[in-house]
């Protein structure tokens, strides 16, 4: 569930995309699998992709601007990848943090399996792969890692984010990368709006990374 940089459609993050994509719980496109790079700092892996899968043609721009420019993940306890795909930031953050535990969450079927073969074939062991509504209910992160899909739409992307944000624990962090053209700046403002403290902590290359403190007051709703 991250951002598709190379789909041809409208770039309007108000506008709800067309089905038939990354976001689909199984996706209309036809498999074609590839094979493409992750290369981030001594990390280099081959990881397995396909269609219908967010950067099917590789590892995209702002998922490795995050991992370049995010603070590092905790040595242990809980890390959540929101969106994961097939499995970069989760596999990246696993192989940084191997006493923690790792939930890789997508609501997309090829994705999440595609997920499972790559952290196996990485030896991340401490990945689990799973779709939001098998991740436990009173499970609490101690980091969040997102490049969110934010051309579902305003709507369905602060939903999402009201339901995973307030399952960070006390003091921990979300690190969101969102493009400053598709409303990095807006939905920094909009979630300072709901009461959670942002930090813009790097512009690179069209990318925003955000730094989200958890939520005092707010309950998470069920995903």
């Amino acid at each position: 569930m991250s951002i598709p940089k190379s789909r041809p459609t409208n770039s309007n993050p108000d506008t709800p995309p067309r089905p038939g994509h990354y976001f689909d719980r199984e996706p209309e496109v036809a498999s074609r699998p590839r094979v493409v790079r992750l290369r981030v700092d001594s990390i280099d892996l081959e990881l397995q992709a396909d269609r219908g899968v967010f950067g099917s043609k590789g590892v995209d721009l702002g998922t490795l601007t995050l991992l370049k420019e995010a603070p590092a993940p905790p040595a242990s306890g809980e890390i959540l990848d929101l969106g994961c795909g097939y499995g970069p930031i989760a596999i990246t953050l696993a192989l940084r943090s191997p006493r923690a535990r790792v939930w890789a969450v997508d609501i997309n079927e090829r994705a999440l399996e595609l997920a499972r073969l790559n952290a196996a074939a990485a030896k991340a062991a401490n990945v689990v792969v799973a779709k939001p509504e098998e991740v436990p209910a009173e499970l609490r992160f101690d980091a969040i890692y997102s490049n969110p899909p934010v051309r579902v739409g305003k709507g369905p992307l602060h939903e999402l984010l009201m339901t995973w944000l307030p399952r960070l624990n006390p003091g921990a962090s979300a690190y969101l990368v969102v493009q400053r053209n598709l409303g990095a700046d807006s939905l920094a403002t909009w979630l300072e709006g709901q009461g959670l403290p942002v930090t813009r902590l790097k512009a690179k290359k069209g990318y925003r990374v955000l730094g989200v403190k958890g939520p005092s007051g707010l309950s998470a709703t069920s995903p």
